[in-house]
């Protein structure tokens, strides 16, 4: 009898912890309730940073460092983490039973560290379709000096960035350093107009000693471009739900895709509701409250993957590029107004300024990496030509 009480108390004894495990697992704890033990849920706080072990305060107390995991009754909790020489992340979190919240935060530095990329003068930086390559104009130096260059923000200059701009044309031939230049969709080339009367298409990885002039053929070069354009544009349509292709063609102006195609900054182009497309709604999302009735000329980021709709800005100032765009990571924005450069989530939590300082306006760009922008400055010296500048943001 005894032989068989005992392997029936050990698989018994396994099956216990088993359960315990699991529920420990999903956030189960025991505690006291009215004085007596009990079994409560709770719910998962994940926090991260970057850069990380940073201090992580829950309704002003401090509980724990960052890259860590804390188990909260289900609530609303306003979570802050800091890190010195950083601006403090703050977010008001809903946490659930068994669900896992997290909180990601990227502090951005209160002193970034300013460094210049060109020392000559340079105009009209204009950059690729994938946000890598910057073009522009130097005017000041001799006719070999003087043209179109091109640098390469996703490679890593061996000595100072400085020497990592390429000279694609110069001024021997073309006075290339007026030109107004655009880029091919696939950002193989450049198309350079010089006066509005002659242009040229350039090879943008390499010195065009002859180039290409397209004069004559622009309409040929322009249909190609636009097809390219409108070939992409289908795809990332097809890609969408199918619910969704409806809404998106006929009440969103896009403004951008991020860098993942997960989200979509858009301006509303009419006044519409959002309907849910993912039904039931996705659990451990996003918890800010979110907007899915549409102004029209309001701006908007819209979450494919978890089916959420946050407001941006009431609206876009007119007669200027779009001062909203994606960062490399596609959980961020950098917002250009009133003389500042800020960044934001892009659910518009976290707005922070990460240079006030002069620069040209309709000039600011994202590293590709993630751990800088690059501005177009003079420093607040109008006696000298404006060059190109980085933001360290790490």
């Amino acid at each position: 009898m005894k032989k068989l009480i005992i392997p029936s108390l050990i698989i018994i004894f396994l099956l216990v912890m088993t359960v315990l495990v699991v529920l420990y697992g999903k956030g189960y704890r025991f505690g006291l309730s009215n004085g007596a033990p009990a079994l409560s849920g709770t719910g998962l706080l994940v926090t991260t940073s970057n850069p990380d072990g940073a201090q992580v305060f829950v309704n002003g107390h401090l509980t724990t460092a960052t890259d860590n995991t804390i188990n909260l009754a289900p609530g609303n909790y306003d979570v802050k983490i800091y890190k010195e020489g950083y601006f403090p992340w703050e977010k008001q979190l809903v946490v659930k039973k068994e669900v896992v919240t997290k909180a990601d935060a990227l502090l951005l530095p209160t002193a970034p560290k300013l460094e210049s990329i060109t020392n000559t003068g340079i105009s009209n930086p204009v950059i690729d379709p994938s946000l890598t390559k910057l073009a522009f104009n130097v005017a000041s130096q001799s006719a070999v000096k003087n043209g179109i260059y091109v640098l390469d923000m996703s490679s890593r200059p061996i000595l100072t960035f400085q020497a990592s701009s390429n000279q694609i044309a110069d001024d021997t031939s073309f006075p290339f350093s007026k030109a107004t230049l655009s880029w091919s969709p696939d950002g193989s080339q450049i198309l350079a107009s010089i006066s509005g009367q002659s242009m040229f298409l350039l090879a943008a990885n390499g010195m065009n000693s002859n180039p290409t002039d397209v004069t004559e053929t622009l309409s040929a070069t322009t249909a190609l471009w636009n097809k390219q354009k409108t070939d992409k544009q289908k795809a990332q349509n097809e890609a969408l739900p199918k619910t969704l292709r409806s809404i998106v063609s006929n009440d969103f102006n896009i403004l951008q895709w991020s860098e993942d195609e997960t989200k979509i900054l858009y301006e509303a182009s009419n006044n519409a509701t959002l309907p849910p497309i993912i039904t039931p709604a996705l659990i451990g999302t996003d918890s800010t409250p979110e907007e899915r009735t549409l102004s029209k000329g309001a701006v908007y980021v819209y979450d494919i993957k978890e089916d959420k709709n946050f407001k941006i800005l009431d609206k876009l100032p007119e007669g200027t590029p779009s001062p909203i765009m994606f960062f490399p990571d596609s959980t961020h924005l950098v917002y250009v107004h009133n003389g500042k450069i800020d960044m934001m989530e892009y659910d518009a939590q976290n707005q922070t300024t990460v240079y006030a300082g002069p620069f040209v306006n309709d000039y600011v760009f994202p590293w590709p990496d993630g751990t800088k922008l690059v501005i177009l400055t003079n420093l607040g010296n109008p006696n000298i030509l404006p060059n190109l500048y980085t933001i360290s943001l790490k």
